[in-house]
């Protein structure tokens, strides 16, 4: 669904606590703020029912019925199937390295896993822990031209043996919305199953597991306007195959529980339920009708969301193209239709840990480094230089914000061409 309302902005900021501080959060793909009816959730939790679940008195009871709401909204979010297709751990790496544990004994010497060159670690290093196992682990690597993930190259890697790929939905250093669908069904076609790395995606599009058909899909919620924990989405049946990672009495048919060892963070959880409502109550703001399902009114969200976070962009993108010393790392423009709000550049001249000191006299936090994707920054030949500068916006921020930004920076490289000029004056 589509909206036809944009954002209220206002609104929107007031859900943000945090935002009432003279700081601009530019590095929200590390770690976005947190809404307040998230908090108000973990509140309730910690507050009215901080139980163990499992036993027959009504506080224990309200308890299980809370983890239950939490997995129902994460089902929503994503559009699962069911709500036992949600698991939640303490985040993505340590979900994907759950995930590896619990299918490692499906495995066999010699069967293969396909990683690609451009993921963060967390999608990476614990597949390749496999090869300890007598697994070969294959790289997809990005295209040096393009700086995109091409199934020409992915055809050349997969095999009979191959039994999984995994792959990122946005690359957190370039921004670039993969086709994961259109990645999923060659992926099937040839045997092979497919996890997915969510977290750069997550904040900024509707998430809909059953039209992407991935297997798993995996994000983190400080990223997604919540606290310090994590989601994983996978297929019933597939669940069900995976090893327990609990007690030896959690049976294979107890999902999610056997892949939650010593149960989730009960009130982290529960929390996802407050993200889940506010993003109905955009909805509702952004055009869907009242009565519209819960479902129709998050992608009503999601999509205002998108067309603001779009502007957004642009307007970042439109003052780098006017500055000859920026380079972006990736897309320069929106048109293409896959381009997030999480931009990487270098500046000629200046290393990334030197830009970002200071625009941190300016109260803008923005990030500088590989952000944990080092075989791409390697790939690029920027780690000697100490990487990238990363800004990442999210729906909260302003395009106020964005000018407040550009012309720090803009002030920042003014100062050091002017220096750079007396210095070659007095040279």
């Amino acid at each position: 669904m589509h909206t036809n309302q944009p954002l209220d902005i206002a609104w929107v900021r007031e859900q943000f606590p945090a935002l009432r501080s003279d700081w601009v959060f530019f590095d929200n793909a590390g770690g976005s703020q947190i809404l307040k009816p998230a908090v108000d959730r973990i509140n309730e939790f910690l507050f009215q029912k901080n139980v163990q679940i499992g036993g027959s008195y009504e506080l224990s009871q309200a308890a299980a019925a809370a983890l239950m709401d939490a997995r129902k909204a994460g089902q929503l979010l994503v559009n699962a199937a069911r709500p036992e297709e949600i698991v939640f751990g303490h985040s993505t790496t340590v979900l994907v390295q759950n995930l590896v544990e619990a299918m490692r004994r499906q495995l066999t010497p010699g069967d293969e896993v396909i990683v690609t060159n451009a993921d963060h670690e967390s999608n990476i290093g614990p597949w390749r822990r496999l090869e300890e196992f007598g697994i070969a682990i294959k790289v997809w690597e990005i295209d040096p031209a393009s700086l995109t993930l091409r199934l020409e190259d992915l055809d050349k890697l997969m095999g009979n043996r191959t039994r999984l790929v995994a792959v990122h939905h946005v690359s957190n250093i370039l921004g670039e919305i993969n086709p994961v669908r259109e990645i999923a069904d060659f992926v099937h076609e040839r045997g092979a199953r497919l996890c997915v790395d969510a977290v750069a995606y997550a904040p900024h599009r509707a998430i809909d597991v059953q039209a992407f058909d991935a297997d798993y899909y995996i994000f983190s919620l400080y990223k997604t306007y919540g606290p310090h924990t994590a989601v994983m989405y996978g297929k019933y049946d597939l669940l069900l195959e995976l090893d327990t990672l609990y007690h030896y009495f959690y049976g294979k048919e107890k999902v999610p529980g056997k892949l939650e060892a010593g149960n989730p963070n009960y009130e982290l959880a529960y929390s996802l339920t407050g993200i889940v409502s506010y993003l109905q109550e955009l909805g509702e703001k952004c055009g869907a009708r009242e009565n519209s399902t819960p479902r129709a009114k998050i992608e009503a969200a999601m999509a205002a969301i998108a067309a603001h976070e779009n502007a957004l962009t642009e307007r970042f993108l439109s003052w780098a193209r006017g500055r000859s010393v920026i380079k972006i790392i990736g897309q320069e423009t929106i048109d293409r239709g896959t381009r997030i709000p999480t931009i990487a550049f270098t500046a000629a001249g200046w290393s990334p840990e030197g830009i970002c000191r200071e625009i941190d006299h300016a109260r803008i936090a923005i990030r500088h480094g590989d952000f944990h994707s080092r075989r791409l920054i390697e790939e690029l030949a920027l780690s000697k230089s100490g990487g990238v500068v990363r800004v990442s916006m999210v729906h909260y921020n302003t395009l106020d914000e964005i000018d407040r930004l550009t012309d720090a920076l803009d002030a920042v490289l003014d100062a050091g061409a002017s220096t750079a000029a007396d210095q070659k004056v007095s040279a």
